[in-house]
């Protein structure tokens, strides 16, 4: 059960409308990375969990999703009340100039909203991993936003919206940890071969650079990929063991 209180989170107040600004909002309304995408992908996600405790987690943070695309829409709505005021400026935002005021499902491009967007998979921690990327990309998206915002009610909004995408990117890493699994790239059901901790250096150019990602004790770092991959064969053409 749903009921919707009429008031946002944060008041939204535009004193200086602008339509072309407008037309960048539609990205966090229509686009990939915005506040419907976000929705749907963690109350979908919601039925896929069995711990309680997370299963309520998804659900409460994409029921703040939905208001907080209810407060982008409300932006949008105010960036576009005097369309017939602006003509210049609406000339440089056709979805308005067509469509006319307020959000519609589309992004800043005009491409319609799809649920190809949306991300989840069915694994717990598959999906909480790929939640933490949903927010990293909204929050980018918001720090543009926040750059071209014209008038400070909406710069107040939008700060607002970002600071909960960080605050639920924090939410997320805490459920994987809870889980043993915030730093644990091995999950499912199906152990890896050998290769599971073998560095390829396969870029030809320049020196080889070197990192905790591809340095012992953890790591095996194979300096030339196409000498091994040869050796393998033969021996594999011989009879005998794969090198890892």
């Amino acid at each position: 059960m749903f009921f919707h209180r009429k008031e946002p989170m944060v008041p939204i107040e535009v004193r200086k409308p602008d339509p072309v600004f407008a037309q960048f909002l539609l990205q966090q309304f229509g686009g990939a990375t915005g506040e419907l995408t976000a929705a749907l992908q963690y109350w979908v996600q919601s039925f896929h969990c069995a711990k309680p405790a997370i299963r309520e987690l998804l659900q409460d943070i994409a029921i703040e999703e939905f208001g907080h695309l209810e407060m982008v829409g409300k932006l949008i709505e105010e960036h576009t009340r005097d369309l017939q005021k602006t003509p210049g400026e609406v000339e440089q935002s056709p979805i308005f100039a067509i469509r006319g005021r307020g959000p519609h499902l589309v992004d800043e491009g005009g491409v319609a909203w799809t649920a190809a967007y949306v991300n989840e998979g069915g694994d717990i921690v598959r999906d909480l991993r790929a939640d933490i990327a949903a927010e990293a990309g909204a929050r980018e998206t918001y720090e543009v936003l926040l750059d071209r915002a014209p008038d400070p009610g909406t710069k107040k909004v939008l700060h607002y919206l970002l600071t909960r995408e960080i605050a639920h990117t924090k939410m997320f890493m805490k459920a994987l940890e809870s889980l043993g699994k915030l730093t644990e790239p091995a999950f499912g059901n199906v152990k890896p071969d050998e290769t599971v901790n073998v560095y390829y250096h396969l870029s030809a150019n320049g020196a080889p650079q070197r990192g905790p990602w591809n340095q012992e004790p953890e790591f095996k770092y194979i300096a030339d990929p196409v000498k091994l991959i040869e050796q393998q064969h033969e021996l594999v053409g011989a009879g005998g063991k794969k090198i890892a």
